[in-house]
């Protein structure tokens, strides 16, 4: 079972930046795309960015212009570069691969705490 750990969240003021990391116990990219998710308080989890195996990462609007997802393949890490967050970018943050438009991984990660302060 691959294992999905999460880093990097934390306390941050609107418009400052922060960059996340997720480290994966297996050689995961170049089988499955990766996706960086994440879950605000009463609300579901949603799908943030997109990375396909050798394609062009695909974002969600909200986001889009101010996150960028990327790889190190040599390191099995996942990371996630967040620029002029907004409060409502306060959620945690958890990434698993991604197969047919679905998470791969029933067992998620611990995820990571963003808190964007006004």
């Amino acid at each position: 079972q691959v294992q999905l750990v999460e880093s990097g969240g934390g306390l941050v003021q609107a418009g400052g930046s922060r960059r996340l990391s997720c480290a994966t116990s297996g050689s995961i990219f170049g089988i499955y795309a990766m996706g960086w998710y994440r879950q605000a308080p009463g609300k579901e989890r949603e799908l943030v960015a997109f990375l396909p195996d050798g394609g062009f990462a695909v974002y969600a609007d909200s986001v889009k212009g101010r996150f960028t997802i990327s790889r190190d393949i040599a390191k099995n890490t996942l990371y996630l570069q967040m620029n002029s967050l907004k409060p409502e970018d306060t959620a945690i943050y958890y990434c698993n691969a991604i197969r047919g438009g679905r998470p791969v991984f029933d067992s998620w990660g611990q995820g990571t705490q963003v808190t964007v302060s006004s």
